[in-house]
């Protein structure tokens, strides 16, 4: 019996191609999405994108594909032509809705697939065909699509069939990983990605290179970003409510600020513009201590990650005018004027 590996091991496994643990461990690849087999063939990963899990099951709840390459989902099982089989026809086209009659119109018996997949990776053939097609509505919100194009991404004909199917599959979380989930509000959906202790990511779901902000957060922090929903997730919900409603000037919600010392020193200057003001990205220079650094401090600005919370949208151009904003210039009026109002 093999002791148990350390993470630097595994790599060097992986490095090395040995084939001798396919089935010991599999490794799933934060930029790509993919698990593998540690002798798998394709290019060796970054050892910072690399993720560890004892069983395939394991990798795919974590929201992993399988890689065509090494088919790590049927090594060593004796049903692996079938458990292949239906995997190959999930990645082959991920929206489709598979019901029985799909099956058994391809020749592949239901309760057979049901078995053979629950036995193999503990959870059913449908349980993995929704979770991927979740994953394209997740993409699609992330990559600034509106909550339609998501829907049908993922094969649902309702928003409301959309959202219940998210709920049921990815849960109320409370582990170590990040998990992502949309909230509606009156100036139009947003996507918000916590722990079970902080707010990592606050944005509007047509924020330009939503994705990359998304990939940055993963990529700083070395954890996955997987759907789900948290009780910071409930508690930033609450609070987006009363600030809509006038009732909220000021956010409680934990943040985690995922950025440079400069950039943190940037959105700590922004967290004390009073509600219903603004400054000029010079004078925000000068609160950071470096007059001359607007330019940076104007990047830094716009590149928070936490919309409404750190108040990006209360940063002008010195000669009063709006300056910029990655939510749209007309939300950022919209917001200013509700503030003022209120």
């Amino acid at each position: 019996m093999r002791q148990r590996l350390t993470e630097t091991q595994k790599y060097d496994i992986i490095a090395a191609k040995d084939k001798s643990y396919d089935g010991v461990f599999f490794v799933g690849v934060l930029t790509t999405a993919i698990f593998c087999r540690p002798g798998c063939p394709a290019r060796i990963p970054n050892p910072e994108n690399c993720r560890y899990y004892d069983t395939a099951a394991q990798a795919l709840k974590a929201g992993y594909r399988a890689c065509k390459k090494c088919h790590p989902a049927s090594h060593n099982a004796q049903d692996a032509p079938l458990v292949k089989r239906l995997i190959a026809l999930v990645e082959d086209d991920p929206a489709k809705v598979w019901r029985e009659g799909d099956l058994k119109a391809i020749g592949i018996d239901p309760s057979t697939a049901r078995r053979q997949f629950k036995r193999r990776f503990d959870m059913s053939f449908t349980a993995y065909a929704r979770a991927r097609r979740l994953t394209l509505g997740l993409k699609t919100l992330a990559e600034g699509g509106d909550m339609i194009e998501a829907q049908l991404a993922s094969g649902y004909e309702s928003e409301s069939g959309f959202r219940k199917a998210f709920g049921d599959a990815f849960g109320q979380t409370s582990g170590d990983a990040l998990y992502v989930d949309w909230i509606d509000t009156p100036h139009g959906p947003m996507i918000a990605v916590a722990s079970a202790k902080a707010l990592f990511l606050l944005e509007f779901t047509d924020r330009v290179k939503l994705d990359r902000q998304m990939r940055r957060v993963a990529k700083k922090n070395c954890v996955n970003i997987l759907p789900g929903r948290t009780l910071i997730h409930d508690q930033i919900t609450d609070e987006l409510k009363h600030y809509f409603s006038g009732d909220l000037t000021e956010f409680k919600t934990p943040l985690a600020l995922t950025g440079t010392d400069f950039q943190k020193a940037t959105w700590q200057a922004l967290l004390r513009i009073p509600y219903g003001q603004t400054q000029s990205y010079a004078q925000l220079a000068e609160t950071v201590g470096n007059p001359k650094s607007f330019r940076a401090v104007a990047n830094s600005n716009a590149n928070n990650g936490l919309a409404l919370i750190v108040p990006c949208h209360r940063v002008i151009a010195k000669d009063g005018t709006l300056g910029g904003y990655a939510g749209g210039l007309d939300r950022k009026q919209k917001l200013l004027d509700m503030e003022r109002e209120g």
